[in-house]
């Protein structure tokens, strides 16, 4: 059984001014996006700046995710790393804390074989008990997981059971379900193709969207899945200009000043994450705008 299906927030880590956590904001996002619908909460993730978190910070803001959601919705988090020693030990932290699943990025930097990535996932998988999303992303990483390897992992080690898909291939999404005869937990990993992977079989979305619209994605999915995918069709569709200003700078430079713009708060990024610029900015502003947010 899937975590969850739907529309999975990968939410951000909102910063004091001194850029320390802001734990009294995350709590007010995510008691928000519980709220609007929210199907998942995905903590220290990409988006959740989980690269500049210390340890001790990465484990806390997980146990204050855990704590602030009250199992109303699972909480998923990211505890991927370019070592796969240390993966194992956000894992195991992550698990402690009580999380219902875990969000895996593969290494990164140092651009593991597919014999690596196995061996990388097979000893996160071997030293917890819950469920793991592998996480493809390498836009980010410069490390793909093939499909042939998506498949292996899922067939043969225990608690792998989903991938979130963020190539922007269809076809090779397409693979990998063909190949786990649609067994796979696949998740969008781009917010301008959930609907086609819904059609060819994907559980949901882990979303940027969803930070500042997250009833209109989940509704979205629902539609879809109630059969009404020319409604759902329509949101994707709709959302296009706003997800492109959401991607305009590196995530989350805009994501975190849409949710500044909407009075949220979500506070500075860490270095080497730098502010919007201005024309960018003004996009981005005009984009909701035009979308009804603001």
């Amino acid at each position: 059984m899937a975590i969850f299906k739907g529309a999975g927030v990968a939410i951000v880590t909102p910063m004091k001014d001194n850029e320390e956590v802001n734990y009294d904001k995350l709590e007010e996002l995510i008691n928000w996006q519980i709220d609007e619908g929210t199907d998942s909460i995905i903590i220290a993730g990409t988006t959740g700046e989980s690269s500049t978190l210390t340890t001790e910070e990465h484990a806390k803001v997980i146990g204050a995710a855990v704590e602030f959601t009250k199992h109303r919705v699972p909480v998923i988090a990211g505890t991927g790393s370019n070592c796969t020693r240390e993966a194992v030990h956000l894992s195991k932290e992550a698990q402690e804390a009580g999380v219902d699943g875990l969000l895996a990025v593969t290494p990164y930097y140092n651009k593991a074989t597919q014999e690596g990535l196995i061996d990388y996932y097979t000893r996160i998988a071997q030293a917890v008990d819950i469920p793991i999303i592998m996480y493809n992303i390498p836009g980010r990483t410069g490390c793909n997981i093939l499909p042939e390897t998506a498949a292996y992992l899922y067939h043969n080690v225990k608690h792998i059971t989903g991938i979130k898909e963020a190539t922007g291939n269809v076809a090779q999404a397409a693979k990998v379900l063909a190949l786990t005869d649609g067994g796979i937990d696949l998740y969008s990993g781009e917010d301008a193709i959930i609907v086609p992977l819904l059609a060819l079989g994907g559980r949901g979305v882990i979303s940027v969207w969803s930070n500042i619209a997250p009833r209109d994605v989940h509704q979205m999915c629902e539609d879809f899945w109630n059969g009404d995918t020319e409604k759902a069709a329509k949101m994707q569709l709709k959302g296009q200009r706003l997800i492109d200003a959401l991607f305009s700078e590196v995530n989350p430079i805009p994501v975190k000043k849409a949710l500044d713009l909407m009075g949220k708060e979500a506070g500075p990024l860490r270095s080497p994450l730098t502010e919007m610029t201005e024309a960018n900015a003004a996009k981005l502003e005009a984009a909701m705008k035009d979308y009804g947010i603001l």
